[in-house]
């Protein structure tokens, strides 16, 4: 069968969020708050533990008033920043101004890097003639982030979960991706770093390809894995 489209998951298959670490010091710069270097790495494990970096860790735990705007986080542009500043509250930083200074940082293209392997995948499928779109449980743009980094030239359509009111693994989200491609489901594959939210693409008959969600040091070339069964999609039968 011959791949005709690729979807892509956004935060760890393409993209890797910053360290926790890095992630605080850039608010902390940014607030103009000065701590001692072991109170910031004490901080950054706390707000590690209540997972409240956008593609970092999960949380250890939900706090039961945050339960309801978790589940939802992703369909909504206000319940993403609700449930993520409410994690970070969980840890008392400093100064009021951090919470939303952190929020922020998380949306700016510097907080991400792709993995190296990205913009070479992406250029091939693109040669092959195979379109791409990008499929995200998300609360924002992510468009900029792919824009500073050279790869918006590289991807036919977006379907954020925010912007539809739907998240993975609903089918319906995969299948607006597939309808901005003008393709069928079964001539796709998605790849994706979650077993349950990416592998509900199979639902619609897409293939599903699986990556580790690791950081991007240690992990340089796990999507060239899908060059090798994909025929040229200009040149196949």
């Amino acid at each position: 069968m011959t791949i005709k489209g690729a979807l892509f998951d956004f935060s760890g298959t393409l993209f890797r969020i910053e360290s926790t670490e890095s992630w605080l010091r850039a608010a902390l710069e940014r607030t103009g708050t000065a701590l001692p270097d072991e109170e910031v790495v004490r901080y950054a494990r706390e707000l590690e533990d209540a997972g409240a970096l956008p593609g970092g860790a999960q949380p250890l735990a939900v706090p039961p008033h945050l339960e309801d705007v978790w589940r939802v986080r992703d369909r909504d542009a206000e319940p993403h920043r609700a449930a993520y500043t409410g994690l970070a509250r969980q840890v008392p930083l400093p100064r009021p101004a951090l919470y939303d200074a952190l929020y922020d940082r998380h949306r700016e293209p510097a907080a991400w890097r792709p993995y190296p392997d990205a913009p070479e995948v992406l250029a091939e499928l693109r040669r092959r003639g195979v379109r791409i779109a990008v499929v995200s449980n998300i609360g924002w743009d992510l468009r900029p982030v792919f824009r500073a980094h050279g790869l918006d030239g590289l991807v036919d359509a977006y379907a954020l979960s925010y912007e539809h009111g739907v998240q993975k693994p609903d089918p319906r989200l995969f299948q607006t991706a597939c309808d901005a491609l003008g393709l069928d489901p079964g001539d796709t594959v998605m790849v994706g770093d979650d077993r349950r939210a990416d592998a509900g693409a199979a639902a619609l008959g897409c293939r599903v390809h699986l990556v580790d969600h690791l950081p991007v040091d240690r992990r340089p070339d796990a999507l060239r894995a899908i060059l090798g069964p994909l025929p040229d999609a200009a040149t196949a039968p």
